[in-house]
């Protein structure tokens, strides 16, 4: 009997292959940065071989993130047990496939943007980018370069974005300001600032307001080991997120360019440095902007130097673009149904992504392989890809299913996450600065027009600015018989001031002609 890992060879356990599903199936740690994909219709054990993928990754010290669309993986958090049900099968599997069944839990730590199933996982408008969030929301491409200013100017004037409050007062401040900005930056339509706003307010009400916040998730708490050398596996509760699609696949994208830009270059590393599984990962592509897909394609490409494991979670090869699959060197592909032509030219489409084998028609297998079975292609020294094989999958070590409420309780209860995620933060940024400038100016305001009224004695609660707009009826005066002459130039002058007493500009006259006089006097 084998066990998982075999490192002076570099390799993990996969399952059985060949007659009898006797030959071991193993794929090299030194080539699992080149990325892999879990494919097949629902039912046919993608969760179980996730799950023993990401037990193995962790036995090698590879810290994990995985989200977990259905529950099923919390079990990864407690051992699993010969009273299971499943165990008896669980030990007729390792026995055939020539593996040494040894239960025992992995380090486990929760997380949940809601907050309810694990710690907050949280980021800030700013970190996220005005590229993302323009996806996440939907925005027309004008609408986009809008958002785009709104983040330029944020960063100008030092106006830190870290959460949903703070984008919107920042776009009514823009909105306000649009005549001005539009003379630097192109045009700035209140229309589009009004469709942000209530694109953000959608987002809001789903709950999109709890993803953006401070303290805001460092990626370092997601490359953790524990004392005895185990990678940390990060569980995602994203049972409750999948109800706002958009917003689970904007933050799998996220941690993916964070991920991108923040870790070192590694080259090929003997194993990886981490390992992300993004379940549903169709989700990340639909009605994407082909901007958005290209940089997936370039992250994809670029991030195996920096020693990250990248694999995608679907039903059918066909949901992942051709840029992305092609990154993706190894390959589970459970079965897949053939019910239709779509579904037929899909199948083959997938069986000639697999490196042929003599002795069966792969796309055959692909249709036949039973529940926890699937055809199989991992990378061979060079990075070679290998041929397929028709694999029987390991059972799990852990316990497959979810755990109870209480036990998840515990895990949080007991993990150190908590002290530095759970309470949120709520610091100084642009909301609250813009609410300050705004306060601050009216007070001056305020304050110009009381010294206003200071110097002229106004009657208390009636300004000059009141009073020289104030419509005020009077009688009107009896004609009189004047005499043909004019008035002198000094009661002309004496008229007019008098009537301008009542104004702001004639304030500002006098005020220029008293400070000329004083002057002289001087």
């Amino acid at each position: 009997m084998a066990g998982i890992l075999d490192l002076e060879n570099g390799t993990a356990f996969v399952g059985g292959a060949g007659a009898e599903y006797a030959t071991p199936e193993t794929i090299l740690l030194q080539y699992a940065n080149r990325h892999g994909l879990i494919a097949g219709a629902t039912g046919t054990g993608k969760t179980v071989t996730l799950q023993t993928l990401a037990e193995s990754l962790s036995l090698a010290g590879v810290p994990v993130f995985l989200a977990d669309v259905k529950g099923d993986l919390s079990g990864l958090a407690r051992s699993g047990s010969e009273t299971a049900k499943l165990h008896d099968a669980f030990a007729s599997r390792a026995d055939r496939i020539g593996l040494t069944l040894d239960y025992q839990d992995f380090p486990v730590t929760f997380w949940d943007v809601w907050g309810e199933q694990g710690h907050p996982v949280r980021t800030t408008p700013a970190e996220m980018g005005p590229l993302l969030l323009s996806r996440l929301m939907g925005l027309t491409p004008a609408q986009e370069g809008v958002m785009n200013i709104a983040f330029r100017v944020a960063d100008e004037e030092a106006l830190p974005l870290l959460d949903l409050k703070d984008l919107q007062s920042m776009l009514i401040w823009v909105g306000q300001n649009a005549s001005d900005l539009s003379l630097r930056y192109g045009n700035v339509s209140t229309a589009s600032v009004g469709a942000i706003q209530r694109a953000l307010l959608v987002l809001e009400n789903e709950g999109g307001y709890r993803l953006f916040g401070e303290p805001a998730l460092e990626l370092s708490d997601l490359l953790r080991c524990d004392a005895n050398g185990k990678g940390v596996i990060n569980v995602l509760a994203a049972d409750k997120l999948m109800n706002a699609p958009r917003l689970y696949a904007t933050f799998l994208l996220w941690l993916l360019s964070e991920l991108f830009e923040q870790l070192p270059e590694v080259g090929d590393p003997d194993r990886p440095k981490a390992a992300f599984f993004f379940d549903e990962a169709h989700l990340l592509f639909d009605d994407a902007p082909k901007a958005l897909v290209e940089k997936v394609e370039r992250v994809a490409r670029l991030i195996r130097s920096k020693g990250v494991s990248v694999w995608f979670v679907s039903q059918n090869p066909a949901d992942i673009p051709d840029g992305v699959l092609g990154q993706l060197g190894n390959r589970v592909q459970h079965a897949l149904r053939a019910f239709t032509a779509k579904d037929q030219k899909a199948l083959r489409d997938a069986a000639e992504n697999y490196r042929p084998n003599p002795d069966f028609d792969i796309a055959d297998a692909i249709q036949q392989v039973g529940t926890g079975e699937a055809v199989t292609s991992f990378l061979m020294r060079k990075g070679q890809p290998g041929i397929a094989q028709r694999t029987l999958i390991r059972p799990p070590f852990s316990q497959l299913g979810p755990i109870t409420a209480a036990e998840r309780a515990e895990v949080l209860v007991n993990s150190a996450m908590g002290v530095k995620y759970d309470k949120t933060l709520d610091r100084e940024s642009a909301h609250e600065i813009l609410a300050r400038r705004t306060a601050e100016a009216a007070a001056k305001a305020a304050e110009e027009e009381r010294a206003d009224d200071d110097l002229f004695d106004m009657p208390e609660g009636q300004s000059g600015y009141n009073r020289g707009r104030r419509y005020e009826p009077q009688a009107r005066p009896t004609k009189t018989k004047r005499s043909s002459r004019s008035d002198s130039i000094a009661e002309t002058f004496g008229k007019s001031l008098a009537r301008q007493l009542g104004t702001r500009t004639g304030q500002a006259l006098v005020r220029g002609v008293l400070g000329s006089l004083l002057g002289k006097r001087r």
